[in-house]
Formats: structure tokens, C-alpha cells, sequence
């Protein structure tokens, strides 16, 4: 059966376009392939990716399966996400994000990642283990609540046990190495299951403290 065509396929084009070339200044940023005037133009871009997604929020809240469908609801997450310059906007973005998750509009797992990545930021351990670093030496997780009870949270979101995610990390990273590509975006990926799960009532409060 066919998707249901999204309310605002205007939002769709716009949200997957400004993900996909937010994704690829990334990229070169990581590579250390943009001088000084690129590198300002990209903090110009990334200052009017935010702009937009903070009107969308505040226009149309999170731009869930029926407003823009399932690629843009994922471009959406995947700015929220990597807004790091703009705290608020991320806080915002998470509470919105959550409220769609539990009417049925977004993935659960979109929101255990921006969740974990608001935390990090705020120099929290996370809830999910979503986030991780590159490091010399390898991948290594992020500073975790509770981590003896870390894979029953993730399962409860539909997330593989930490053991496995992180060895799919590190294939992935050393691919991209063999590759002659060291520069991984491992922080935008996002484990998703064949079926969009609710949102646990124990993962975490209604509205995060975040």
C-alpha cells in the first residue's frame, strides 16, 4: 500500500535539502577541506538551517509522518540533531519531538538520540548510549546513567544491545578508512527497527529536564 502523501510536501523539499547539504559541509569540515572563508560561510548555513527549523517547530511543532513525511521527519531530527551550536533550539526540538512520538508522528528512536545528545551537551551522562566519540584509539561511548541497565533502556526504545551498535560502529568506521575515508559521520546515524515503536513511560519524564 502506498504512503499517504504528506500535508506539506513544500516543508518535505525544503527540510531534506537543507539536511542533505548540512550533512556534506560536515563532512568536509571533518576532512579539514574548507579554509577560513568556507568555514564562515558554513556557520552562515548552519545559523539559517536552525532559523528554518525553528520556525517549522514553531509554525507546525515537530514536522512529523503526516505533515512532511518519513525522509523529511527524518532530515528534521538530523538538523535538530546536529544544532549543537543552539541548545535551546535542541531542547525544544526534543520535547517537541517526544510529543509526536507518542501520538504516533515520529520514530521513538529519533527522540532516544536527540534525548542522549541534549544530555551530552549539557554535560550529562545519556540515557540511550546513542552517542559515542572517534577518538585515536577507537570508538568509545559517551558517559552513560546506570550503565548496568543500559541495554533493557535501549531495548525498551527498540535499540540493539550497546554491545552490537558499537561493533556496527566500527566496522562502518573502518570501511570508511579502507575506503580513504576517515570522516564518519557516526553521530548521524540512527538504529532504526522494521516497526516504529511508542514511546516507554519509564524511558523518561514527560517533559525531560534537559
Amino acid at each position: 500500500m502506498r504512503a499517504a502523501e504528506p500535508l506539506r510536501p513544500d516543508l518535505a523539499r525544503e527540510l531534506i535539502d537543507r539536511a542533505t547539504k548540512s550533512a556534506e559541509r560536515r563532512a568536509k569540515r571533518l576532512r579539514n577541506r574548507l579554509d577560513a572563508v568556507q568555514l564562515g560561510q558554513d556557520r552562515h548555513a548552519d545559523h539559517a538551517d536552525a532559523k528554518v527549523l525553528r520556525r517549522i517547530l514553531a509554525e507546525h511543532d515537530w514536522p512529523g509522518h503526516r505533515l512532511v513525511g518519513a525522509e523529511a521527519t527524518r532530515a528534521a531530527w538530523s538538523l535538530a540533531l546536529h544544532a549543537d551550536g543552539d541548545p535551546d533550539l535542541q531542547r525544544a526540538a526534543t520535547t517537541l519531538l517526544e510529543r509526536a512520538v507518542q501520538d504516533g508522528d515520529a520514530r521513538v528512536q529519533y527522540w532516544a538520540h536527540l534525548y542522549d545528545r541534549t544530555l551530552v551537551n549539557s554535560g550529562r551522562p545519556q540515557e540511550f548510549g546513542t552517542q559515542q566519540a572517534v577518538t585515536a584509539t577507537g570508538v568509545e561511548l559517551r558517559p552513560v546513567r546506570a550503565p548496568d541497565s543500559l541495554d533493557q533502556r535501549r531495548a525498551s526504545v527498540g535499540l540493539s544491545p550497546i554491545a552490537t551498535a558499537l561493533e556496527t560502529v566500527r566496522r562502518r568506521l573502518a570501511q570508511d578508512h579502507q575506503a580513504g575515508d576517515s570522516a564518519t559521520v557516526v553521530l548521524a546515524k540512527v538504529e532504526r527497527p522494521s516497526e516504529p515503536r511508542p514511546l516507554p513511560r519509564s524511558a523518561a519524564p514527560t517533559n525531560p529536564p534537559i
